[in-house]
């Protein structure tokens, strides 16, 4: 079990100068949080709640280094109660009783628990359903932190009792005030070696952190490391410390967020934001044949009629990644990118799709016309099936009805876009 029982009104332990710069740097009150404005506030509704000495359940939710477990500690700093935390990755309900053990026992003596629990969104629905009694009735003031959507992955029972607050990426004037605390404080942080940045590797250090504090911290210290009488960190010193660059994304919710911007990035005829969007996709590690398909999807969908080409063209990107394979099969799908953003848009087929959709849904299901089927045998021809048919070749084919006698005369195909609909 990874678990932790603190009570922060007691003396707190210096931390190691073993630990990462990262964990020595943490936070310690809201007030020393960088960043997430919407939450620590004074005026905010956390805020006035901890000064009442009401704190809430709650979810955390953001991506990888935004302040989610510090912001869980600092709340509890703040409400004087006991915090315990366990991972929802490694730990199950048997943890789970154990600390609603001890929170009863606490509750008994005047003390509440805040219960912190890591990657909530990992725990199955009816471990989630197990902690909605004792949120129920104050046992527990839960805070959840998540990566995922809490929309999808927190069950709406327990989602209903807990208010969610949104934590976004760290902004470059975030990151630079974390940088400079950290080469400054002489106890926590770097400060003691007097380390320095220069303007190209903090500007390197920016672009790799990509708004994960932890990630710039982390680079931070594996930079220092090659300089430790300290001294200038110039960009060839982060270099040769830093790893790969992480993927643009981490969440399924922004993976799926970046599809939905390339789409409509083709729908909007902007081929730089497209292939923009494409190479975020490519970066953050997407899979090329899950890209192919919601290419030939955007191609019946957005270019429709109007380039009928398109679907083929967008076929062909996917037997490339079929036939090519990563990496080189990004090169011809940034070339069916391109084409679908450049192509003239008709949504005639998909409107018209739609339209019909309800129109079935909404009727009978009336019978085929007798003129439309086939008489394939003497009873067909004694019902009178074919009767009345000509073929669209012959004269008088353009008169055939085609839809049942109830929807004579329904348009559900209508033109429409910028290019030319051929019906």
């Amino acid at each position: 079990m990874w678990s932790q029982v603190l009570l922060f009104d007691e003396p707190e332990p210096p931390v190691s100068p073993l630990a990462p710069l990262a964990e020595r740097m943490r936070p310690r009150t809201l007030d020393e949080v960088v960043g997430q404005r919407d939450i620590t506030d004074t005026g905010g509704t956390l805020r006035r709640a901890l000064a009442e000495g009401k704190p809430h359940s709650l979810i955390l939710w953001g991506p990888p280094g935004t302040g989610k477990t510090t912001i869980a500690q600092a709340i509890a700093r703040e409400s004087d109660a006991a915090y315990e935390s366990i991972n929802a990755v490694t730990d199950g309900i048997a943890d789970l009783r154990k600390v609603i053990t001890r929170a009863k026992e606490r509750r008994g003596h005047g003390q509440a628990t805040l219960f912190f629990i890591d990657e909530i969104a990992r725990w199955s629905k009816s471990q989630q359903d197990a902690l909605l009694p004792h949120v129920e009735d104050g046992t527990i003031t839960l805070i959840g932190a998540t990566t995922e959507h809490p929309g999808h992955e927190i069950v709406r029972a327990l989602r209903s009792r807990l208010k969610i607050y949104t934590l976004t990426p760290h902004t470059d004037e975030d990151l630079r005030e974390i940088i400079r605390r950290a080469l400054t404080d002489p106890e926590r942080g770097l400060g003691a070696a007097d380390y320095s940045l220069t303007d190209p590797a903090l500007a390197r250090l920016l672009v790799h952190a990509d708004g994960d504090a932890r990630t710039a911290l982390n680079a931070l210290q594996d930079a220092a490391t090659t300089l430790p009488a300290g001294g200038e960190i110039d960009e060839a010193h982060l270099m040769a410390a830093l790893g790969a660059r992480p993927g643009t994304y981490s969440r399924k919710d922004e993976y799926y967020a970046i599809i939905s911007a390339l789409i409509k990035s083709i729908r909007g005829s902007n081929t730089d934001a497209s292939l923009y969007w494409l190479a975020r996709l490519k970066h953050g590690g997407a899979d090329p044949k899950v890209v192919a398909r919601r290419l030939i999807v955007a191609a019946g969908e957005e270019i429709g009629t109007a380039a009928p080409g398109a679907i083929a063209i967008a076929n062909s990107g996917f037997d490339a990644v079929e036939r090519v394979g990563a990496p080189e099969c990004w090169i011809p799908l940034a070339a069916v990118t391109s084409y679908l953003a450049q192509s003239p848009k008709s949504w005639a087929a998909y409107h018209g799709l739609k339209a019909a959709e309800a129109l079935v849904a909404a009727t009978p299901a009336y019978p085929v016309p007798p003129q439309l089927r086939n008489a394939a045998t003497a009873v067909d021809e004694q019902l009178g099936h074919g009767k009345g048919y000509i073929h669209a070749s012959q004269p008088g084919g353009d008169r055939v009805e085609f839809l049942p006698d109830a929807l004579r005369g329904r348009k559900l195909y209508r033109p429409s876009g910028s290019g030319r609909d051929q019906p």
